[in-house]
């Protein structure tokens, strides 16, 4: 399904997170936290990164220029979030505050646990699922 497809109107989109080597972790776009970058993102999708560690989440590069949106240093367990100084979509596991302000565009509702274990260079893959698969 191509994302310019989507109703505008749908405030929460699912989506599914491929980690190489393990599982599928399942997530969901919500639209209300940062807008424009929500629909900069599925324009994007699918998309495929190589994943980079952070203390406490992982991040792959998404080339998407976009500036702050709602922007916030807090972030909880499960956040996915835009990082705009670094072009970068993020997966937080842990509650943590970030090294600079991230766009909160979601969260991962099934299988966060997976995120844990990776290591630098490990191909995720982020793409539109159909609702309730």
């Amino acid at each position: 399904m191509c994302a310019k497809m989507l109703d505008t109107s749908v405030a929460r989109i699912d989506i599914k997170l491929r980690v190489q080597g393990k599982d599928e972790a399942l997530g969901e776009l919500i639209r209300f936290l940062a807008p424009r970058t929500v629909e900069g993102i599925l324009q994007k999708l699918p998309h495929e990164g190589r994943a980079f560690l952070l203390k406490d989440g992982v991040y792959f590069a998404l080339p998407l220029k976009i500036g702050f949106e709602k922007a916030r240093k807090n972030v909880e367990a499960g956040t996915l979030a835009y990082w705009p100084l670094a072009t970068a979509f993020c997966i937080f596991y842990s509650k943590t505050q970030t090294y600079s302000p991230v766009n909160v565009v979601g969260r991962i509702t099934n299988n966060l646990h997976i995120f844990q274990k990776i290591v630098d260079g490990t191909r995720i893959k982020i793409a539109l699922r159909a609702r309730g698969k």
